[in-house]
């Protein structure tokens, strides 16, 4: 069934296509976070960088994702490493038009130091990504497609990576209905 469009939302769609899409970008992750995924929300991530390309998000270490160690907690990593390749990933779906289902199916993650200040996390697999959602369009499978997410801290370490993560992206286009 097709979403019809009220006229209670014209306005906000008008506005909404006006911000600056990095503004736009933080706006529906906040939104996104609201209504469905209350954690996201609760650590309080950003989106710095977006675009075809590659998509950058940074996870603040404050008293929600400290660890016991004065380091960002796991599933604060894990957290913004989703949301690095999936943002990518919904973004690039939105600009084709076309619906799609997408989880990450498995993940392999390397530790490499302790993260001990605001996390970035880089996914620059946007080119991998269409190609994925392309193959996914044009077929009724399901396309799995491992991704790249490198963690930084640069207050701290600079560019020199403290994890890395291999997510395997699961995309299937939802079926069109008349």
């Amino acid at each position: 069934m097709a979403y019809a469009l009220k006229m209670t939302e014209l306005p906000f769609i008008f506005l909404l296509n006006r911000l600056p899409e990095l503004t736009r970008a933080n706006l529906m992750l906040r939104v996104f976070a609201w209504k469905n995924i209350r954690l996201i929300r609760y650590i309080r991530p950003r989106v710095l960088e977006i675009d075809d390309s590659h998509c950058l998000v940074k996870v603040p270490l404050d008293r929600r994702t400290r660890n016991h160690l004065q380091s960002q907690y796991i599933g604060s990593l894990m957290i913004g490493a989703d949301l690095a390749g999936g943002l990518l990933a919904f973004r690039k779906a939105s600009q084709l038009g076309r619906g799609i289902s997408f989880a990450f199916k498995d993940v392999h993650a390397e530790f490499h130091k302790r993260a001990e200040g605001d996390t970035h996390f880089l996914c620059s697999d946007g080119e991998i990504i269409n190609e994925a959602l392309q193959r996914a369009f044009t077929s009724d499978v399901r396309i799995n497609q491992p991704v790249q997410i490198r963690v930084t801290v640069p207050s701290v370490l600079g560019s020199e990576p403290v994890a890395s993560f291999v997510m395997t992206l699961s995309i299937k286009a939802r079926q069109e209905s008349d």
